[in-house]
């Protein structure tokens, strides 16, 4: 069984591939004609991009988020993200609620995750061959994470918008992402409700925001 800690350091680079994106260390734009093609040069931008980071391998939260902030994700969908992991809560929430939903969980995977970033330096990433037909509305990416230890396998689940493809889940070890945080988001909205699990999420972020990162 893999250790928590190679899951945090591969969601690591599967989350920063998600949030960081482009612009970091290569000026070349993702290729979103394609699902693989785009998942291919976002991860291997990011990458190099944390190798070549001195803050970044420190861990460097506010960094990170400014980098983050600066990129807009635009490869990334994340309302559909928090709207698959608040299940049927998510139309019970208001628009303005749900705006803050997405905004602070975007901010928590990030900083959840961002402490893992200094160990990544001796990681690689393979691509395995896509699978899907030429019409399909949403595919997923097959990836494996090399390094000192086991291949740990790491998918992205991908829908083709009118903008492009873009990311919406990640798969690491057979959990995904959106499965990850769902029952602990409905258990805090059945005891809070909506506004409860803003302000749990808020807090949690505050939180991750003073604490040191995590190696």
């Amino acid at each position: 069984m893999k250790s928590c800690k190679m899951i945090k350091k591969c969601f690591a680079i599967g989350l920063i591939g998600l949030f960081v994106a482009i612009g970091a260390a290569s000026a070349q734009a993702p290729d979103q004609s394609t699902p693989d093609g785009l998942i291919k040069t976002v991860v291997s931008d990011v990458m190099a991009s944390v190798k070549s980071d001195p803050e970044i391998q420190k861990g460097n939260i506010p960094r990170i988020v400014e980098l983050v902030d600066k990129k807009i994700v635009p490869y990334t969908d994340m309302r559909r993200t928090t709207e698959m992991a608040m299940g049927p809560n998510w139309k019970k929430a208001s628009p303005e609620q749900q705006a803050q939903l997405i905004a602070e969980f975007k901010t928590l995977l990030i900083r959840t995750y961002s402490g893992a970033l200094s160990q990544l330096r001796d990681q690689t990433v393979q691509f395995k061959p896509l699978r899907a037909a030429p019409d399909d509305k949403e595919v997923v990416v097959k990836t494996v994470v090399l390094g000192r230890g086991d291949p740990v396998p790491l998918d992205y689940r991908l829908e083709n918008t009118p903008t492009g493809w873009k990311v919406y889940d990640m798969n690491i070890m057979g959990v995904w992402l959106v499965e990850a945080y769902r029952n602990q988001f409905a258990n805090q909205i059945s005891q809070n409700g909506i506004d409860g699990l803003v302000k749990f999420l808020q807090e949690r972020n505050k939180q991750l925001a003073t604490a040191k990162p995590a190696n």
